[in-house]
């Protein structure tokens, strides 16, 4: 017990100091180490592993979709992010520049996608000529830049690793539904794959996407009560089209301009899990993207028999789908089950000689820290049911906490109180930007996203009639 007290030592308190303990996790899992460029981070195996499962489960809804894979380049005409006034005006801040190459001055300066709708508006407009062309719907897989003044990994680095969907259409109305099925999409894997309860609504002009007539997001709820945006979705309207000529000759025989949409998600969702489900012992993964969902511990592996039969149960797993580890390290069980706990392995499945004796394993779910007794005759069945109840349980928890963390408020002092308090916060508001400046400088919380179909009758700032009623949360 002293060796476990002692070991879990190593992370912070979770309660008392929640930016550390985020700190300590990310580190001591090895999720990621620190660059050596000043914001930026070096994704290690673990922490790469849960993004290919995340990239893996988003491609293929993707592509029910009607999506296709592409890539853009890295580097961007300046000239190009000028086009449209806003965007440039929104991302200026953050843009990191290029300007010499190959022991030269370049004539004109480089810049190193923030994001590409600039870019790739450039090339829509190139393979664009006629309505039979469209809807034209592409994602790309690649790596963004963004000089952040304040960093933390997975949150907000200064390079970090998406996906961003880039859409045309003929019309208006199918943009819109483009950019809401993408949001609907983003919503349904939040929640079935990450076990994370989102709240999904339409953006404040201030929170919107630069250049975007409409941004939707997806906003969590993480262990401290602070918001994270988990992903985005914008209506782009015809902006980015009238700004790179993107146009098509319609049925009419006219030359029409596109409705363009964009979307994405970043390597941010990895705090998310990590934010949402932690513990003070660390990582709390949801098996369908933990790295390894099972991890096997044998008990006095030098007894006859253990390791065989160890062997044969991973091999079992293996060929049933289940992402299975064997421990068969020198170390003591005692060090193996602390490491595994902290890595959040969903399950671990205990095995010595008493356990084979009588025909059972010792089955340990890493979300509740219980122990069950699991016949081997039926541990592959056992394992399988296991998992998707663990995931199951995992978004219950969280939807419970969530929920019971939505207070409303009257006025900007309750407002205030209920953040306070590590809540989020409904309260009517007028639509005046002036009001919401107001909150942010009062409370330090932030518009998220609207609650759709909710009314209040006054704003609680300057209480005149409430035009919307808005969640407001401090955010990361």
């Amino acid at each position: 017990m002293a060796k476990e007290a002692q070991f879990v030592e190593q992370i912070a308190d979770i309660e008392s100091d929640f930016p550390q303990w985020y700190t300590d996790v990310v580190i001591k899992t090895k999720l990621v180490d620190y660059g050596p460029v000043k914001g930026t981070m070096v994704i290690r195996p673990y922490g790469y592993a849960i993004w290919e499962n995340i990239q893996k489960e988003l491609d293929a809804r993707f592509k029910a979709t009607g999506h296709e894979n592409a890539y853009f380049p890295l580097l961007i005409p300046m000239s190009f992010l000028t086009k449209e006034a806003e965007h440039v005006e929104g991302f200026a801040p953050e843009v990191a520049v290029v300007t010499h190459a190959g022991g030269e001055e370049l004539s004109e300066p480089l810049v190193i996608r923030p994001t590409s709708e600039t870019i790739i508006g450039n090339m829509y407009a190139k393979w664009l000529q006629s309505y039979r062309d469209l809807p034209i719907k592409m994602n790309q897989w690649a790596n963004v830049m963004r000089w952040e003044k304040t960093t933390r990994p997975f949150l907000r680095t200064s390079e970090f690793l998406w996906q961003e969907g880039h859409t045309v259409h003929a019309t208006e109305e199918e943009a819109i539904e483009e950019t809401m099925t993408m949001l609907g999409v983003y919503k349904e894997f939040a929640e079935n794959c990450l076990a994370i309860p989102v709240i999904t609504g339409k953006k404040t002009e201030k929170e919107k996407f630069a250049g975007a007539v409409a941004t939707y997001g997806m906003e969590a709820m993480m262990h401290d009560g602070k918001s994270l945006q988990a992903g985005t979705s914008h209506y782009l309207g015809q902006n980015f089209s009238k700004a790179f000529d993107i146009k098509f000759l319609d049925k009419d025989g006219a030359l029409k301009y596109g409705y363009t949409s964009s979307w994405g998600v970043s390597t941010r969702l990895i705090g998310a899990i990590i934010m949402t489900h932690g513990d003070q012992r660390g990582l709390v993964l949801p098996p369908v993207v933990a790295p390894t969902q099972v991890v096997i511990v044998p008990i006095a592996s030098k007894k006859p028999g253990v390791l065989e039969a160890c062997a044969k149960l991973k091999e079992e797993l293996a060929s049933a789908g289940v992402r299975v580890l064997l421990d068969d390290s020198d170390n003591s069980p005692g060090w193996k089950f602390n490491e595994w706990e902290m890595k959040g392995v969903p399950v671990r499945l205990e095995l010595g000689p008493r356990d084979l004796e009588a025909g059972k394993c010792l089955a340990f779910r890493r979300d509740k820290c219980e122990k069950a007794e699991m016949e081997l005759g039926g541990v592959v069945e056992g394992v399988q049911t296991l998992l998707k109840t663990i995931q199951s349980d995992m978004l219950e928890s969280a939807r419970k906490r969530t929920q019971e963390r939505i207070v409303c408020a009257e006025s900007v002092e309750e407002l205030l109180d209920g953040v306070e308090k590590q809540n989020f916060v409904k309260a009517g508001w007028c639509g005046c930007r002036e009001c919401e400046d107001k909150i942010k400088e009062k409370t330090s919380a932030s518009a998220r996203v609207y609650a759709e179909g909710e009314t209040a009758e006054k704003c609680v700032v300057c209480g005149k009639k409430a035009e919307h009623v808005v969640i407001f949360a401090r955010a990361y």
